[in-house]
């Protein structure tokens, strides 16, 4: 199957990443072709196979460049095990964030 991005895909996107989710049976599904002209190729070992898709990738255009989210950041001692935000929690300052072990 081709699947068929938006024009502005490659333009604004690099350093693609797909995620591939066979659904309803057991298969397996690849990529056949990557990303070139905003579309790739998905191939599956059995025909009529439904396979769900995502595909991320690196912003390039100049704001995102200068502009980088950072994956995680460290809190202070004092914010540790707190909510950064806590008015969107119950308005609570001092709730503590659920722990799981």
């Amino acid at each position: 199957a081709e699947v068929i991005l938006p024009d502005y895909f490659e333009a604004l996107n690099r350093d693609f990443r797909y995620q591939l989710t066979v659904m309803g049976e057991f298969a397996q599904a690849i990529i056949s072709d990557e990303i070139s002209d905003n579309s790739f190729t998905i191939r599956t070992d059995k025909p009529n196979v439904k396979v769900s898709w995502q595909v991320t990738g690196v912003r390039k255009d100049p704001w995102a460049a200068e502009n980088r989210i950072l994956v995680e950041e460290k809190k202070n001692q004092t914010l540790q095990g707190h909510y950064l935000y806590p008015e969107l929690y119950d308005n609570s300052e001092n709730r503590l964030v659920v722990r799981f072990k």
